[in-house]
């Protein structure tokens, strides 16, 4: 029987082709800051915990929430990753910052420029910086 192999290299690919990343840091609990950002970009985060990230790590298991908004009438979406549990990091490149926008659109780099400049803006965040997916090691840890 042929074994079958699932080809990550691929999904990576497909996951991440159009798409932009923001990394964030700030004190807030993530359904405070979906709540700031629903309120902020008139959007509709909202987290369904059986989409959780679950990842263990010699004995013990981590899970990190994911929020998600579909822009109407369109396939493109927004995921908002937390990045950390406790002071586990979803992402070990990432350890400073708390959340990951991920940005899947027509245009993800400019809307990342724009949606960047409005977090800027917003007084509870202390950064919002674009990264690049070239520096990112653990980008499968974020296929959902």
């Amino acid at each position: 029987m042929a074994k079958l192999v699932l080809d990550m290299s691929a999904m990576h690919d497909d996951f991440f082709d159009e798409a932009a990343m923001i990394g964030i840091v700030t004190a807030l609990p993530g359904y405070q800051l979906c709540w700031l950002l629903n309120r902020h970009f008139e959007i509709e985060f909202t987290r369904e915990p059986d989409q959780d990230i679950p990842l263990q790590r010699k004995d013990n298991k981590y899970h990190f929430p994911i929020y998600q908004y579909n822009l109407p009438n369109s396939t493109h979406k927004y995921l908002l990753y937390k990045l950390k549990d406790g002071k586990e990091p979803l992402l070990p490149e990432t350890k400073q910052l708390d959340y990951l926008w991920l940005i899947q659109t027509a245009s993800p780099e400019t809307d990342a420029l724009s949606i960047a400049a409005e977090l800027k803006n917003i007084p509870d965040i202390q950064l919002a910086q674009i990264l690049a997916s070239e520096q990112m090691k653990s980008l499968n840890n974020l296929l959902v």
